[in-house]
């Protein structure tokens, strides 16, 4: 059938959250309701990328991109945009004191990005493999299994320079190498999907809109290794992809590009998906091969590393999602096309998940080098409110924070180690004058706290010993010797520690401590959070000069301690006040101080 319109809706799980399978039925029913349902095909995408505008709905051939769109909007499209041909103007996209952008490459948030993971999220039905077929899908793997050896396919990776983008950055083509050229019949693949980062979700996005493109990758890293088995290890928590991941196997299995004699080269490949429970550690990859093995997960030693002996004590590869997404463009296109995208020892695009104190978060792909600033305000629209940019922080726990001064620098593996962060997965969080960076540092600390598998001491005891002093610091019982003590723990733990979990958890300490030194001797010396979030540094009073006495603070105070007579100005009994902040937000006139 001839379809006159296509209806894009964003089928991601952020936009799922906002209704968004409620807007794809209705628009269903609208079509058939007003007569044009031959005319018209609604189909089910990924992530559009653009998460803070969600929902959105894409109507084709007329570029028309429409945001923010609830289940109500769905008859207005129909009979405005199908049945009378006009764009419904209020669901577009609107930049301040600018006219309607009616086409998503005109939006800001679209113009530096580059997508080569995320090209066909937002573009195809994720859980149709003829359309991923349609847009170049599997052509790599009919080129490899009959035009290409396996030392072709690790010189176009080499000639590529495609980088691991789990975090570490190791060379791509010398990791299947080695995998390769291990002794041993039987060898694995492996897809890291236990994307565990807080504010991260560049893997699970990717597999959401695009599953086949990891499938195809893994099934010709396991023609180039000599391998035929894969494993997809993937969090529970992700409902969604690991459906569709279900589906795209199902479909590749039924189209004879998984299984026996793929496309009837002789070689045989098969996936498996196995769930994990949510560990972040698990991201680690001794750590994940040792729960796929049904074990505890917790990092071993290394070496041997997994090329050599790794699951089951086999040569193993293990890619995380966005490394595999790569492959298959990389070999239709050619390693020399890829080389020439990003920087030199940085080749290709990066997929970061900005959130935080953005105006436009959601998930870019840049070529490297581009610029922090560039991300920020750019792509990201600035900061919210009107708020001072205060800092980023690249690579989730793992990762320091990036300030002002360094906002110009190129994003490459080199030059954020050279700042004391890491690119990690790809997690960026924004943060701004009201964020405390001894608040942000002990939340991330915590986390790892949570999240160490406690097999190492330096990890075990070093997270809790610099969790303690932080929240230490935070409840006005800091000392000047704590920070001394901060720095020789974080040290001692990146040294000494067994996996990069407590490798790296000291970074986002490491790096306030020097770039924001006077916020904590604020919070020692002077008993003070400027930014007010650590509680027990925080009073909050009342300036009689402002205050009017409308008693709304009063009413919202859960402890009543504030106290006044109507059209009298008001007084809060710090002695009974619990900090909440309530007071703070709901006064009209600025008359509630927080100090």
């Amino acid at each position: 059938m001839a379809y006159k319109n296509f209806i894009l809706v964003c089928g991601g799980t952020g936009c799922e959250s906002s209704k968004a399978d409620e807007i794809y039925k209705n628009l269903l029913a609208e079509a058939e309701a007003q007569g044009v349902k031959g005319e018209v095909q609604v189909v089910k995408t990924g992530c559009f990328g653009f998460c803070e505008k969600g929902p959105i709905v894409k109507v084709l051939p007329s570029e028309s991109f429409y945001v923010e769109v609830k289940p109500s909007d769905a008859k207005e499209i129909i009979s405005e945009q199908i049945v009378k041909g006009r764009e419904v103007k209020r669901l577009l996209y609107k930049k301040e004191q600018q006219k309607d952008i009616v086409k998503l490459e005109d939006i800001e948030f679209y113009q530096k990005q580059f997508r080569i993971v995320l090209r066909n999220c937002g573009v195809i039905n994720p859980e149709n493999i003829e359309e991923y077929i349609a847009r170049d899908g599997y052509a790599a793997l009919e080129k490899v299994l009959f035009e290409m050896k396996p030392d072709d396919v690790i010189a176009e990776l080499k000639t590529a320079g495609l980088r691991g983008r789990g975090g570490a950055g190791f060379p791509t083509w010398m990791k299947w190498d080695l995998t390769r050229k291990a002794a041993g019949d039987i060898k694995y693949v492996i897809c890291n999907a236990d994307e565990g980062d807080p504010g991260a979700y560049m893997d699970r996005s990717t597999i959401e809109g695009d599953p086949h493109s990891v499938l195809e990758a893994m099934t010709i890293a396991g023609y180039t290794i000599g391998s035929d088995k894969g494993f997809v290890y993937i969090r529970a928590e992700y409902p969604l992809a690991i459906e569709r991941l279900k589906i795209a196997i199902a479909q590749s299995k039924a189209m004879g590009l998984l299984g026996d004699d793929i496309l009837g080269s002789g070689f045989n490949f098969d996936i498996e998906i196995r769930l994990g429970a949510g560990a972040f550690v698990c991201g680690e990859e001794t750590a994940l091969m040792q729960s796929l093995e049904g074990k505890r997960g917790m990092p071993v030693p290394k070496p041997p590393f997994p090329a050599i002996s790794g699951l089951w004590k086999k040569p193993t590869l293990i890619n995380n999602v966005e490394t595999y997404a790569n492959v298959p463009v990389i070999l239709t296109k050619g390693g020399s096309w890829f080389a020439k995208i990003g920087t030199e020892k940085s080749p290709g695009t990066k997929v970061f998940a900005l959130t935080g104190k953005i105006n436009n978060s959601g998930l870019v792909e840049v070529p490297m080098g581009t610029t922090l600033r560039e991300i920020v305000f750019d792509i990201g629209g600035g900061i919210k409110d009107g708020k001072k940019f205060k800092g980023v922080q690249t690579g989730g726990p793992s990762g320091g924070i990036i300030t002002e001064k360094d906002l110009d620098s190129p994003i490459t593996y080199e030059s954020l180690t050279a700042l004391g962060s890491m690119m990690g997965s790809g997690g960026m969080i924004v943060m701004d004058e009201d964020d405390c960076v001894v608040d942000v540092s002990r939340f991330y600390m915590e986390f790892c706290v949570d999240e160490s598998c406690g097999k190492c001491a330096p990890c075990r005891i070093g997270t809790n010993q610099m969790h303690s002093i932080l929240t230490k610091i935070s409840k006005s019982q800091g000392e000047m010797s704590d920070l001394d003590k901060l720095e020789r723990i974080g040290k001692a733990m990146t040294k000494a520690s067994l996996c990069l979990l407590g490798g790296s958890a000291a970074n986002p300490t490491l790096s306030t401590l020097k770039h924001f030194r006077d916020e904590y001797l604020e919070h020692i010396q002077d008993r003070k959070c400027r930014a007010g979030k650590c509680k027990d540094l925080v009073v909050y009073s009342i300036d009689p000069e402002k205050c009017i006495g409308c008693g709304l603070c009063a009413r919202r105070c859960p402890v009543n301690c504030i106290t006044g007579e109507k059209k009298q100005a008001h007084v809060i009994d710090t002695s009974k006040c619990i900090k909440c902040g309530e007071c703070f937000k709901v006064c009209k006139f600025n008359a509630v101080l927080k100090k």
